[in-house]
Order: C-alpha cells, then sequence, then structure tokens
C-alpha cells in the first residue's frame, strides 16, 4: 500500500471534502447583514441576490442581524458550520473593531474567512458651500493657526470618518476637534451654519448634496477618484497619504473549505460585473471593485485594512471600552 494510500484511509475529511464542495450547496444559503434593513451592505447585497441565486441554483435568504455596531451579527457568522451555507456581509467598520473593542469576543482576522469584495465605499471631507476652505491644505493651514478652534463632524466615535479626521490630525501635526453625531442629515444644519469647520461622511449621502451645490466637497477617500465627482482629489492626492477606504464585502466562518469559497467568490464576481449591478453601486456613491479580488487576495486586503485603521486608532488612544 502506498503512503498517499494509506493517507487517505486514514483521512477521511480529505476524501470528503471535494465531495462536499462538488455538491455545494444543496440548500439555501443564509447572509447574515449586521445591520438593519435599508442600509448601504443590506442595499448592495440585495441588488446581488438574483443573479447569485441564478448561479447557485439554490434561494439566498438575507438575514438581518443588527447589533454592537455590527459585531452581533459577524460573531453568529464566525461562530457558524464551516459549511458555506452562513455567511456575512458587511461593511468596512469590521476592521476596525479589533482595534478599538477590546471585549470584541471574536478575532475577524481569525475566525472569519474572506470570500469577496463588493465595492468600495469612499468617504468625502465637505464644506459649507460659503465657507472660505477650499482644500484639505486650507484645512490644515487653518487648524495650524487656530490649534484647537477647528472641528469635523462623523457619523461616530471609532467609525471610518472619525479615523479619517485622525489620520490627517497626526499627518500633518494637529489637534483638530472630533465632533460625534447619529448620522450625516444630524450633522448638516452645524456644517451649514458654520459650527462645524467640515465634515467626513459617506459618499453615498453626501455625493447627491456635492452635485446640488448645497455642500463643497474638497477630497475623496480611497485609491482612485469618484467616476460621480471626477474632478474630486483624493485624500492622498489632496497632500495626505491614506489610501484605506470603507467597503462591503462577503466573510464565511474561517475553515470553510477553499473548494466552496471558491465557488461563493465566482457567484458574487459573476452577480457583480452585471451592467445593472455596477449602475446601482455608482448610483449609490459607491465605486465597483475592477478588477475583481480572489478570496486570497480579499483576505489580504483585509488585513492590511486592519492593521491601517489600528494603527491610526492605537495612536489617538481610541477605544470603545
Amino acid at each position: 500500500m502506498t503512503a498517499t494510500r494509506r493517507l487517505l484511509l486514514a483521512s477521511p475529511a480529505i476524501l470528503a471534502m471535494p465531495a462536499r464542495a462538488q455538491g455545494f450547496p444543496d440548500r439555501p444559503i443564509r447572509i447574515n447583514v449586521p445591520y438593519p434593513p435599508g442600509g448601504g451592505s443590506d442595499a448592495v447585497l440585495r441588488g446581488l441576490t438574483e443573479s447569485m441565486r441564478e448561479t447557485l441554483g439554490q434561494p439566498i435568504v438575507i438575514d438581518n442581524k443588527p447589533g454592537a455596531g455590527g459585531n452581533l451579527g459577524a460573531e453568529q457568522v464566525a461562530r457558524a458550520p464551516k459549511d458555506g451555507y452562513t455567511l456575512l456581509f458587511t461593511a468596512g467598520a469590521l476592521a476596525i473593531a479589533p482595534s478599538v473593542n477590546r471585549a470584541l469576543s471574536f478575532d475577524p482576522r481569525k475566525d472569519l474567512a474572506g470570500v469577496a469584495l463588493a465595492a468600495y465605499v469612499p468617504l468625502i471631507l465637505v464644506v459649507a458651500p460659503n465657507s472660505p476652505i477650499r482644500s484639505v491644505a486650507d484645512i490644515i493651514a487653518l487648524a495650524r493657526q487656530r490649534q484647537d478652534g477647528v472641528t469635523y463632524g462623523s457619523f461616530g466615535i471609532a467609525t471610518p470618518p472619525h479615523l479619517v479626521g485622525e489620520r490627517i490630525n497626526q499627518h500633518a501635526g494637529l489637534s483638530m476637534t472630533h465632533v460625534p453625531y447619529r448620522g450625516s442629515s444630524t450633522a448638516l444644519p452645524d456644517l451649514l451654519d458654520g459650527r462645524l469647520t467640515f465634515g467626513i461622511f459617506d459618499a453615498v449621502s453626501m455625493t447627491p448634496q456635492v452635485t446640488s451645490g448645497r455642500l463643497r466637497a474638497l477630497a475623496i477617500t480611497g485609491p482612485r477618484r469618484s467616476e460621480a465627482l471626477p474632478d474630486l482629489p483624493t485624500l492622498t492626492e489632496a497632500g495626505v497619504p491614506f489610501d484605506t477606504v470603507g467597503w462591503h464585502a462577503a466573510f464565511a466562518p474561517a475553515g470553510t473549505p477553499a473548494p466552496i469559497i471558491a465557488r461563493l467568490n465566482a457567484a458574487f464576481v459573476k452577480a457583480l460585473e452585471e451592467p445593472r449591478a455596477k449602475r446601482m453601486i455608482l448610483g449609490g456613491g459607491s465605486m465597483p471593485i475592477e478588477p475583481p479580488l480572489s478570496p486570497a487576495e480579499w483576505d489580504a486586503h483585509f488585513a492590511r485594512d486592519v492593521e491601517s485603521w489600528g494603527a491610526i486608532a492605537r495612536a489617538a488612544h481610541i477605544t470603545l471600552d
């Protein structure tokens, strides 16, 4: 008996895994969205499910599991069976959680496996249309003149907009004051009245405000410019090197067989390549992923994001505990 045959006979899992993956899926797939219905991740996923159902030959059931800033639903998936039938579709705050929440009961880097990156979700730095500030350089110059007199708004402590503001502070040696709001809409009155120097909010809600002239945009985060606002520089182009950006993406429990993850990735990629999906993503102010990432590439991307956001949070001593 050869050594290879002895290994196969001694390890039923080695034989079972390809068979299980080959027959996958044979029942509905449930996808946890750890936010209420109607949010960004929920809307993007619902725009993909019809194509994925056709590709996979099984229903896609969306479970909205809000709570703990998205961590409740993520933890449920991290503890789920490693069979590809329970997935997570979430936002970029997951990459921040390990650095700011010391009570987190799971580690996204160890307990989740990347399946697919669906879209980038950039943030926009905005000011009132009558503000004398016309660039990120103007913000930095003003902050150096006024010391603590410059304020910026975001939609919460330890959120991506908060950390982008801290990245500007750290890059330029500033101490601008962060003012958290419940959402961009609650910050608008203060921004328009000049009580807030500038705001950092999601492109989904801010792009219509900018294109209508109600707000002026200064820069956008992410690796490239927005197709909706092509004349707007990226934050890096504006003088603050930082390409990390929010996103919508899918994960499976760590340990899910690679062939199953590859099958799921292919279904997501096919759905994302359809013209209607691209229109939906662009129409919502997000950016399609071009070219698409493999599961391994997405895992590596996620690990870099955890480190990038974590470095800012640690330097600014930001925690949620």
